[in-house]
């Protein structure tokens, strides 16, 4: 793996790309009423956030959002968080899927989302398309990778991450060559001696400062940088998916290279890695610095009041903005904004993402005659290993727990997602339920 001779390139000239057309299945019912990128994140962000802030921070600011289920909230969300002057030729611009007289079909894959939205893309005047996720937790420097494909002479790039040999089977992985040239790549690989086959060898380890004696293997991570003929040629059919169909057709006709990554990167593609991702962040020293000021994570700015903690015992824990927390117990937990726990409850290992407004005194009236919870939680109340949404009405004497339930489950009050409890947004749990 020889060193690439690196030489300055006009970033101005890379238009970002990211996904998220996606039904999210795996974060159902977190994506029952928002798309992946919306599912909030850290007490304060989304999850789109994060791509969109890497692009920032890397001084990319022509970014596309491709979007196509569920997308009312990630549009308010985008327009009331990113907005750039007039004079510096900067956008975060949402590209819903769209039907028109030449093509009635939605987004069949990545990319036929990025084929179907090439008329958009063409309108500017770049010479790399970098195409990102938007459902991965991880804090890159783009410029660098950007670097790198026109030092090499690239007509793609692929980030790659070496992952351990229990990790391989469920990605993507490349094997290069002593420039880092993509030589080949193999889709989940399962048999024995394919995995054995793509191991990185001993010489690359000692590069990449890599342990001695451990088995890594390059794991693509769904980033690339396409030049722009390039992509336009390798799109130029009907196939519907980067990782499935082009990149691996494209190893074989262009000069595909890696792009090696060793930092935290987390794929929030299940209910289980979402929950561990987000409780990691109440850790002391997190995988993911959100307290990074070289290279913050924005999202939308809200107007709200300092939290108030009335008496109540907190640790390792997250407290978003405009909080009211009464003589309660929460520890290993997220508080999300606007959120009430009221006297006597009980959080652990839960995520509570809070609410959308305040109710008003005149609403908490109405609720009282309907004998309906407030907003929050109420008191008395017990949590363990649950999501609550945003918006949910957990009344007083209540328990929440999955502990003696299925891995997996679906109740009118609540569902059970990888042994984690979830209350839908908007969710309502009266007074004394036990779930």
């Amino acid at each position: 793996m020889s060193a690439i001779k690196t030489k300055p390139v006009n970033i101005s000239k890379v238009l970002s790309i990211i996904m998220g057309g996606g039904q999210g299945t795996r974060l159902f019912p977190l994506t029952r009423e928002r798309s992946k990128p919306a599912v909030p994140l850290a007490g304060k962000y989304r999850l789109v956030d994060i791509p969109i802030s890497n692009c920032i921070n890397s001084g990319l600011r022509r970014i596309y959002l491709l979007t196509q289920f569920n997308s009312a909230s990630l549009h308010r969300h985008i327009s009331q968080s990113y907005k750039f002057d007039h004079f510096n030729g900067g956008f975060v611009e949402i590209l819903a899927a769209e039907q028109s007289f030449k093509d009635t079909s939605w987004y069949q894959g990545t990319a036929d989302a990025v084929r179907k939205n090439l008329v958009h893309f063409l309108n500017h005047d770049f010479e790399y398309a970098l195409i990102l996720s938007g459902d991965q937790l991880y804090r890159m420097d783009f410029s660098k990778m950007v670097q790198q494909h026109a030092a090499s002479g690239a007509d793609l790039t692929i980030a790659t991450l070496p992952v351990p040999r229990d990790q391989a089977s469920a990605l993507g992985i490349l094997q290069i060559d002593q420039e880092s040239r993509v030589t080949r790549f193999v889709e989940k690989p399962t048999d024995p001696l394919a995995l054995e086959s793509l191991m990185v060898p001993q010489e690359f380890k000692d590069e990449l400062d890599l342990e001695p004696g451990s088995e890594r293997y390059l794991a693509s991570m769904g980033i690339y940088i396409f030049n722009r003929e390039v992509l336009l040629k390798l799109l130029d059919n009907d196939k519907t998916d980067f990782g499935k169909h082009i990149i691996p057709d494209a190893i074989q006709t262009h000069r595909v290279f890696s792009y090696i990554y060793q930092g935290y990167w987390e794929d929030i593609g299940t209910i289980r890695s979402y929950f561990e991702a987000n409780l990691n962040c109440t850790s002391e020293l997190p995988a993911f610095n959100f307290f990074d000021m070289q290279a913050p994570i924005f999202t939308r700015p809200r107007f709200l009041p300092g939290s108030k903690i009335n008496g109540a015992e907190i640790d390792h824990a997250i407290v978003s903005d405009g909080c009211i927390i009464n003589h309660c117990h929460i520890d290993n937990s997220i508080v999300g904004v606007r959120c009430l726990v009221d006297t006597g409850s009980y959080i652990h290992r839960s995520i509570l993402m809070g609410g959308d407004y305040f109710e008003s005194d005149a609403m908490m009236k109405i609720n009282a005659e309907q004998n309906r919870p407030k907003i929050g939680i109420g008191k008395n109340t017990r949590i363990e290993n649950a999501i609550i949404d945003k918006n949910a009405r957990i009344g007083d004497n209540c328990v929440i727990t999955p502990n003696g339930k299925p891995e997996n489950m679906d109740h009118e009050l609540y569902y059970i997602r990888d042994g984690i409890v979830i209350i839908p947004k908007n969710g309502v749990i009266p007074d004394g339920t036990v779930i």
